[in-house]
């Protein structure tokens, strides 16, 4: 015979806000269908939900969570206030993962909520890696202290019972640092939303972590810093968890957020689970996983990321010049391997995007503009995204530039790895900014794109993915100067988003300039599409496309080290080859004529 439960009494509001950022304008970047779901968001909704399960505020005491994305949601900052207001104040908004060029548009939120009374915390990268790098006053956090917002630092599996106990109390805390205690993930809970909010992105995807920490050093990464460089991982059984709750609301495309999933000391006992999902149970898997560049090197790895449902790959390229990667501790990257590990991927039909970087010290306009076109006629990578050196609060590379007082700039919102934030030792600002945006153009022209076409049609890759994404990356940096990861489909603004202190347009003059500007932009977009879509069908109806075949296409050879750019063009390079060369014992070949 079962107790009687207690009758509700209150319901706590918690209202969960992943912030946008500003475009260049002021405008916050909104869309109808965000390209990227929030993992932060996730993860937060479902440790609330589960809190809310057990209870933790007493058993007469419910917790209504609301998970709102600005990426995709306009935020009605007064209808916030009003709920709460309507619940006595017993509640309280959490900014959460706010990452360095999302934090003052999430001071700008906070401000009407903390001048209504409202309780506000806020956490994510950039409270968490100023903490981890920089003493506790660094880049703006005393902004928070002067507001009253509670400063949370660290994972919070475990740890959000006591931050929504002190805000039932009325009493949050000013800090709550857990950088120094990681979590274990066995059996805590997985990243989940319901459907209704899974929706709002591009292609009904969601995302979880199988893992967090990455072993590797990069100079440039957060990462390392906020999750640490050992492996944690969540067991098969949670990952099935998961799975399975997302298939039940017809949710079945994932991106595993892992920072490097090759390096997940659990990767093949997931996977194996993941196969099971799909070649048993029938479940349509759809992955999107990050990996390293020697990934394919790990027996079995590439093999059982295509049976898992794995359809693409995201690889931390980065660079082609050595020089450069060793100056930024990426060592692991072995322009050597890049080949095979490219060719790897592509011999499964996995979809391959690369992030490259643009402004390490050895970079000048000229050898960008070279290495783009080595990497387009060489290299078998189907996307590149490309992404500014940028100094980020909470990695090595920021914290060295702030304890030797070199300038950087102070406006946060430019962190988001498309703008120039601090000096080149070889290139301007202006030439920087310029070689940048130019770099979209330069990979993405009609002929290359086509080229990436047949080479998809050839190995098997997806060709209508491919050409989708082809669309999307070739016309969102050069139609809504944002970058794709940022992007989504039909930007949406409104006067009253607009930065504070940019002098906007009354609404009589914004919606008329807003509704033509969209007519132009979208008919441009339109046009675009349907060429991309007449390239496809027109390589998939030619009789010959299983035939194609290019030079990075082609199967390594050990000839390819004195005759590719790739590994000739660079004195890194050649000292690379070498080094390889001495490693395997290889002499170097002898040519006709030597």
């Amino acid at each position: 015979m079962s107790l009687p439960q207690p009758a509700v009494r209150r319901r706590f509001q918690l209202i969960l806000l992943k912030p946008s950022h500003y475009d260049d304008d002021g405008y916050v970047i909104r869309w109808w269908r965000a390209m990227i779901p929030s993992n932060s968001l996730a993860s937060l909704y479902s440790i609330a939900a589960d809190c809310a399960a057990r209870q933790v505020l007493g058993p007469d005491v419910a917790i209504d969570i609301e998970p709102i994305d600005e990426m995709n949601t306009r935020i009605d900052v007064a209808a916030l206030i009003a709920r709460i207001r309507a619940h006595d104040g017993f509640g309280m908004v959490a900014l959460v993962g706010v990452q360095s060029n999302q934090y003052p548009r999430a001071l700008d939120l906070a401000r009407p909520l903390r001048a209504a009374g409202v309780q506000v915390a806020i956490g994510g990268f950039h409270v968490s890696g100023c903490l981890s790098m920089l003493d506790g006053s660094a880049v703006g956090l005393d902004a928070c202290r002067e507001l009253g917002l509670a400063m949370f630092a660290g994972e919070a599996e475990g740890r959000l019972d006591e931050v929504l106990l002190d805000a039932a109390a009325g009493q949050l805390k000013p800090l709550y640092n857990f950088l120094d205690d990681l979590p274990g993930l066995h059996g805590v809970p997985e990243a989940f939303l319901p459907a209704r909010y899974v929706e709002r992105t591009l292609g009904r995807s969601t995302s979880f972590d199988a893992g967090r920490g990455c072993p590797y050093q990069c100079s440039f990464c957060t990462i390392i810093n906020v999750q640490g460089r050992k492996s944690r991982s969540r067991s098969p059984d949670d990952v099935e968890r998961l799975v399975r709750l997302n298939h039940a609301q017809g949710i079945t495309k994932f991106f595993i957020t892992d920072d490097n999933f090759a390096r997940n000391k659990d990767w093949e006992a997931i996977f194996d689970r993941l196969i099971e999902l799909r070649e048993v149970h029938g479940i349509p898997l759809g992955l999107l996983i990050q990996v390293d560049t020697l990934c394919h090197k790990i027996p079995n790895f590439i093999e059982k990321a295509k049976r898992a449902g794995v359809t693409r790959v995201f690889i931390g390229l980065e660079n082609v010049n050595p020089e450069n990667l060793a100056a930024a501790k990426k060592r692991q990257n072995k322009i050597t391997e890049y080949r095979k590990m490219l060719l790897a991927w592509k011999s499964v039909g996995i979809i391959t995007l690369a992030g490259y970087i643009l402004g390490f010290p050895g970079d000048t306009p000229e050898s960008i503009r070279r290495d783009i076109e080595i990497i387009k006629r060489e290299l078998a990578v189907d996307m590149l995204e490309f992404f500014c050196l940028t100094p980020l609060p909470g990695s090595e590379d920021h914290r060295s530039l702030w304890t030797k007082g070199i300038a950087m700039d102070e406006d946060l919102n430019r962190y988001d790895l498309e703008h120039v934030c601090t000096a080149h030792p070889k290139m301007s600002k202006a030439e920087w900014e310029a070689i940048y945006q130019d770099a979209w153009r330069l990979y993405y022209t009609p002929p290359h794109m086509k080229t990436l076409l047949k080479r998809a049609a050839a190995t098997g890759v997806p060709t209508g993915s491919l050409a989708m994404l082809l669309f999307l990356f070739s016309t969102t940096m050069q139609l809504e100067r944002v970058h794709p990861l940022q992007g989504g489909i039909l930007r949406l603004k409104h006067p009253s988003e607009r930065r504070p202190g940019v002098k906007g347009l009354p609404a009589a003059l914004f919606w008329p300039a807003f509704i033509g500007e969209s007519v132009v932009k979208y008919a441009r977009t339109i046009a675009v599409y349907l060429r991309v879509q007449r390239w496809r069908k027109a390589i998939e109806r030619d009789p010959k496309a299983k035939e194609y075949m290019d030079l990075a296409l082609t199967p390594v050879t050990d000839e390819e080290e004195d005759t590719l750019d790739l590994l000739t063009k660079t004195a890194g390079a050649a000292a690379s080859v070498a080094h390889v060369r001495k490693v395997s014992g290889k002499p170097r070949p002898v040519a006709v004529g030597d």
